[in-house]
């Protein structure tokens, strides 16, 4: 199954990724214009330790614990994709005391949100990837 890879040598640490991804939720043509005086909130984000900047999103886990510690059931691997079910959610957010990635977090409406590969808008390559100007972010299988 193809999955986001970050090549850390190559990430600028610009945080591009995470406009594309909040922008690619929403349904307009200009990102400048959609984003502009907008907290985001996205699904993929950049952190930064020792120098190494690095994304952070779901690695879409074999046998993800955060679809185990649900209670709701609201977190489901369909595909290989770990998926949200937002009318679901509860929001007790022990998915994301569960995650060892840190890759799910709060939205503004206080459902959990995490990188579900833009399976839901955008058909292809994920928008993070599409954004990457340096190409440190890949959608591509590996062993």
């Amino acid at each position: 199954m193809k999955r986001v890879y970050v090549n850390e040598k190559w990430c600028l640490g610009c945080h591009l990724c995470e406009y594309h991804c909040a922008f690619a939720d929403m349904n307009e043509k200009d990102m400048a214009r959609a984003l502009k005086n907008v907290k985001i909130k996205p699904k993929i984000k950049i952190e930064e330790r020792d120098g190494v900047s690095f994304a952070v999103s779901c690695r879409h886990c074999q046998e993800p614990l955060c679809v185990k510690g649900c209670i709701t059931g609201a977190l489901t691997r369909v595909d290989g994709v770990v998926t949200i079910n937002r009318d679901k959610c509860v929001n007790c957010y022990t998915c994301i005391l569960i995650c060892p990635y840190g890759a799910i977090s709060s939205s503004d409406d206080g459902v959990v949100q995490k990188c579900e590969l833009c399976i839901k808008t955008v058909v292809g390559t994920p928008a993070c990837v599409r954004g990457c100007p340096n190409g440190a972010i890949v959608f591509e299988e590996r062993q």
